[in-house]
């Protein structure tokens, strides 16, 4: 953990990105999302590109929040929880509204977490919240760096917690992060980070 006040935290929104095990730590976070929080959440889950994405259907059953897919141009709207489509990468845009591009592969994966991370740290800079979770590949190390670099909060998965180490051990050897905690801690976070908004 790095020295850092985030005891008075204002975000617009956070990014969550995970691969293998992804779905499963995802149920343990988003339904404890409260229906008045105000950050909108943006998730970039690998997914199989050919395939569609059931997603929004799985989550939207069990969180309090609205639950879409991200479609181009969408506005990013507070309290709404974005799932990247598949073979789609998600940026942030002015606006804010979140554009699709059909760019080349990052880190093997369409949709890169790196990419989202990056052009989102871009654009909020301070008011970004970014989440690295369990994952087989190197992806989201790059974007949790570029979301520190540009005042961001960064949290990482404790990789001994994660069903596949490999994405958040990456995150912490190539980026200073903020909070390493296995995932009921971050849930609490982010409750207390709402918490806080809200006095």
């Amino acid at each position: 953990m790095v020295d850092k006040d985030v005891s008075s935290p204002r975000y617009d929104a956070i990014t969550i990105g995970a691969s293998a095990g992804g779905i499963e730590a995802l149920f343990e976070l988003l339904p404890r999302l409260p229906l008045d929080m105000r950050a909108s959440v943006v998730v970039v889950l690998h997914l199989q590109r050919e395939r569609p994405s059931l997603l929004t259907e799985i989550f939207a059953a069990r969180c309090a929040l609205p639950v879409r897919e991200i479609n181009d141009k969408d506005e990013l709207r507070p309290g709404t929880i974005y799932f990247a489509p598949p073979d789609y990468h998600v940026l942030f845009d002015s606006g804010p509204q979140l554009a699709l591009s059909t760019e080349g592969l990052v880190q093997y994966s369409r949709p890169s977490i790196d990419v989202t991370f990056e052009s989102a740290a871009q654009l909020l800079r301070e008011r970004l919240l970014a989440i690295v979770l369990t994952g087989a590949n190197e992806d989201g190390a790059q974007g949790l760096r570029a979301v520190h670099e540009c005042g961001g909060t960064t949290i990482v998965q404790s990789p001994e917690t994660a069903r596949s180490s490999l994405m958040p051990a990456s995150a912490l050897k190539y980026s200073p992060v903020d909070f390493v905690l296995p995932l009921e801690a971050i849930g609490s976070l982010l409750l207390s980070f709402h918490r806080e908004e809200r006095l």
